[in-house]
């Protein structure tokens, strides 16, 4: 006969050593999943603290470019915020993440801010995926120089450094420009033969700070942006060389040169959120600017088709800048 209290003992620590993210794992079961998706991955901020199992934090001011063996300050675009790891800038809080930047100096920068991605501080992947649907619900703080972001970018760079490997941008917004919004690919070959292409769409009624749900339905050779189930772009033409001269891409000079459709875009890619301050893209803040500035996520969530794949689609309609023979 089992001793009553022995049983109870032994059912508490049953509940009291689940591991991390059991409770989360059981949520996302009860996740509605669009008609013909699976839920695969998913951060609904229901707990405490940012998941370390999921999100790490990438952190400063810029990175060290391998490839050119030069630091790279400002992240590529002159921003101006330092990111940490601080929950000052980055928490959970009533089932929403928040990422904040803050007017405040930090290591010989006026601003701080978060950047989160699913990959921890060793460079570990803690997730990634080819194809499918991202979906991020959000609302985005308004201001001008002050630039939030959803978006992808590759687990490993198999065809070369940016922009060979790609990016994906789910949502960029204009903290100056309420009712716009944005998606973009970031293709081509290694800086400074890299290339982009944008999709935009206007709001209806409302603005970025309140909240909406985005989305990326990404196939083979085709990707879709959508918001609060609107479909308002498409992306079928991109390109990937790692033609190089030394430090920097060169265009390709024909087809021999391009990695095979549909690369970039046919590797996993991880996720990541961050909110910006300044740089070339929206320009800087100016006294009319509201300090601190708050994005927040109710969640995130990935998914996979139950069905099968659709079908490699041809590269659409464009030009890919080839240089010229020689004579």
């Amino acid at each position: 006969m089992r001793c009553p209290v022995l049983h109870s003992i032994a059912l508490l620590l049953l509940v009291v050593t689940l591991p991390p993210g059991t409770a989360t794992e059981r949520a996302a079961a009860e996740v509605p999943a669009p008609p013909g998706w699976r839920l695969v991955w998913n951060d609904e901020f229901d707990g405490e603290a940012i998941d370390p199992t999921k999100w790490g934090f990438d952190l400063g001011n810029g990175f060290y470019n391998y490839d050119a063996m030069q630091w790279i300050h400002g992240w590529g675009n002159d921003e101006l915020q330092y990111y940490t790891r601080d929950p000052d800038n980055a928490s959970v809080y009533a089932g929403s993440l928040r990422v904040v930047a803050r007017k405040e100096s930090r290591d010989g920068f006026g601003y701080t801010s978060a950047r989160l991605r699913t990959r921890a501080k060793d460079g570990t992947n803690l997730f990634s995926q080819r194809y499918g649907r991202f979906e991020f619900r959000a609302k985005m703080p308004l201001g001008r120089g002050i630039w939030p972001a959803l978006w992808l970018l590759p687990e490993g760079s198999d065809y070369g450094g940016w922009a060979a490997s790609g990016e994906i941008d789910i949502l960029e917004t204009k903290g100056q420009e309420p009712g716009r919004i944005q998606g973009a690919l970031h293709f081509g070959g290694r800086w400074p033969a890299n290339t982009f292409t944008v999709v935009e769409h206007f709001l209806a009624g409302s603005t970025i700070d309140d909240w909406h749900v985005y989305a990326l339905e990404w196939n083979p050779g085709q990707m879709h942006w959508e918001v609060d189930g609107e479909r308002y772009g498409t992306a079928d033409f991109w390109w990937s060389s790692g033609r190089a001269d030394g430090k920097e891409g060169i265009a390709p000079r024909g087809e021999e040169d391009l990695n095979p459709w549909p690369a970039p875009f046919d590797k996993p890619f991880q996720i990541v959120i961050n909110l910006a301050v300044g740089g070339k893209f929206l320009g800087n803040p100016d006294s009319t600017t509201p300090f601190p500035a708050m994005m927040e996520v109710d969640w995130v969530r990935v998914y996979e088709r139950t069905g099968p794949q659709p079908g490699l689609v041809p590269r659409g309609s464009g030009e890919v800048p080839f240089t010229a023979p020689k004579r």
